[in-house]
């Protein structure tokens, strides 16, 4: 199954700067990090979701090919928490399991609702990040659908060859880290003729580059960062009256 990445189009939530999506991320990554409980992320994971129109993601099928891996991993701490941990019960295991999932979801939204340029720009202009690590992530991030498309070549040349793992787990692990060692290498050399080619144009002079496409703030980027403030206020706010809270740093 391929994962999807890169925005969808023109989505409402595109409207809001990356920064500010970026800073609403944080906030919600402090909160979720702090808080142990059931409670806390389910509040939150509910607000995320109700983005999800306005980052386009409303084709079901488009939302499980941009989020299976989460998902899957976030059954698996949850279930792994359940198996091995002692004092562990379904509730610490789905609370775990919303946590992971409320703190990965942004993410996805971001990717979804971002064009990588406008993020670069709004870095390097409002938290004057480097521009050479601005645009050498862009252009990482412009590759990764690539990385994508190859392993899915990869997988059907070998299926057309013969070279399939059948029903064995073990062989499917086998052939897989093959899969990866290929596209390993294949991204190392990509990497390595794309870091060549802009040190050429003069992405490692040292000189202050100007930004021809510029990156405004608006009001509307300060009232979704506080919104997202204030969600996760009222998630703390009623664990804590519903006697589910359990921050981290209280043992």
């Amino acid at each position: 199954m391929v994962m999807v990445l890169g925005p969808v189009a023109d989505v409402p939530l595109s409207r809001i700067n990356p920064v500010a999506q970026l800073t609403a991320i944080g906030i919600v990554t402090v909160v979720l990090l702090t808080s142990l409980d059931i409670v806390t992320p389910a509040i939150v994971l509910a607000a995320e979701l109700c983005l999800l129109p306005a980052a386009g993601l409303t084709d079901l099928r488009d939302l499980w090919r941009r989020t299976w891996p989460l998902l899957l991993g976030a059954a698996s701490v949850g279930v792994v928490n359940v198996l091995l941990a002692s004092d562990a019960d379904p509730v610490t295991g789905a609370g775990l399991a919303l946590r992971v999932i409320g703190l990965a979801l942004p993410g996805v939204l971001l990717v979804a609702s971002t064009d990588p340029v406008r993020l670069a720009d709004a870095l390097t202009i409002h938290w004057g990040v480097s521009t050479r690590f601005a645009y050498g992530a862009l252009a990482a991030l412009r590759l990764a659908p690539l990385l994508v498309a190859e392993f899915e070549a990869v997988r059907l040349a070998r299926r057309t060859r013969g070279v399939e793992a059948g029903r064995n787990p073990v062989a499917r692990v086998r052939l897989l880290a093959g899969v990866g060692f290929t596209l390993l290498v294949g991204a190392v050399r990509r990497g390595s003729r794309l870091a060549t080619a802009m040190d050429a144009r003069g992405f490692d002079s040292g000189i202050t580059r100007t930004n021809a496409r510029g990156s405004l703030l608006h009001p509307r980027d300060t009232w979704f960062v506080l919104a997202t403030g204030a969600v996760c206020a009222v998630a703390v706010t009623v664990s804590v009256l519903t006697g589910y809270w359990s921050p981290v740093f209280i043992g």
